[in-house]
C-alpha cells in the first residue's frame, strides 16, 4: 500500500517547523480540535501577540507570550486550559537547543513533564521540528485513520510502526497526505 502512495506523491517533502517553541504551541493549538479551528485560533494568536513584519506578523516569541495573561490568550480563542498551557510553556524556560541533542525518548520525557504536553504533542515535536526518522505519532487520529484506510484494522498502531523502520516519520507524513489525495485500493 505504501508503495502506491509514495508513487502518487513522488517528490513530496514533509513540512518542518524550524522554531521549537512555535512547533509546540502549534501542536497545543491543534489538540482535540479540527485543523481549521486550530488554524483560525493560531492566526488570531499571531495577529494579537506577534510583531508586525510588513503586512503580516511573526509568530509570537516566548518572551512575549510569557508576559501575556491567560485571559488575553483566551480572548483570541484558546480554551482556558490551553491558554494556561501556552503561557506556562512560555514561562517554563525550556532549553530548546539542549532538547535537540537528546535521544527521542529523553526528548519525550522532558516535554511530557510540562503541563499540557502529552505523548501526542511530543511525537509531533519529534516529527515536525526535530525531523527524527523514528517519530511515529500513533496517537494522532489522522495517522490512525490513514493506517486503517491503507492497511485495514490494526490493533496496535504504535507497534505497527516497526513495519516502516527506519522511516516511521516519513511514512506517517506520506500516509496522512495520501489519505487526502490517494484513494485507498
Amino acid at each position: 500500500m505504501l508503495a502506491r502512495v509514495v508513487s502518487v506523491l513522488s517528490g513530496f517533502r514533509p513540512p518542518l517547523q524550524p522554531e521549537p517553541f512555535e512547533a509546540v504551541v502549534t501542536s497545543i493549538t491543534a489538540q482535540q480540535v479540527s485543523l481549521q479551528s486550530a488554524y483560525a485560533i493560531r492566526s488570531r494568536l499571531i495577529a494579537a501577540f506577534g510583531e508586525p513584519v510588513g503586512i503580516v506578523h511573526a509568530f509570537p516569541t516566548e518572551e512575549r507570550l510569557a508576559r501575556a495573561t491567560e485571559e488575553e490568550v483566551v480572548a483570541v480563542g484558546f480554551s482556558r486550559s490551553k491558554a494556561g498551557f501556552v503561557v506556562g510553556l512560555a514561562r517554563a524556560g525550556v532549553d530548546w537547543a539542549a532538547l535537540s541533542e537528546l535521544p527521542d525518548d529523553e526528548v519525550k520525557r522532558r516535554l511530557t513533564v510540562l503541563r499540557g504536553i502529552g505523548e501526542w504533542t511530543a511525537d509531533w515535536f519529534l516529527a515536525r521540528h526535530l525531523a527524527r526518522p523514528h517519530a511515529w505519532p500513533a496517537g494522532d487520529l489522522g495517522v490512525r485513520k490513514a493506517v486503517a484506510a491503507f492497511y485495514g484494522d490494526v490493533a496496535d498502531v504504535r507497534a505497527f510502526a516497526t513495519r516502516f523502520h527506519p522511516y516511521e516519520n516519513l511514512t506517517a507524513h506520506f500516509l496522512l497526505t495520501g489519505l487526502r489525495l490517494v484513494p485507498p485500493a
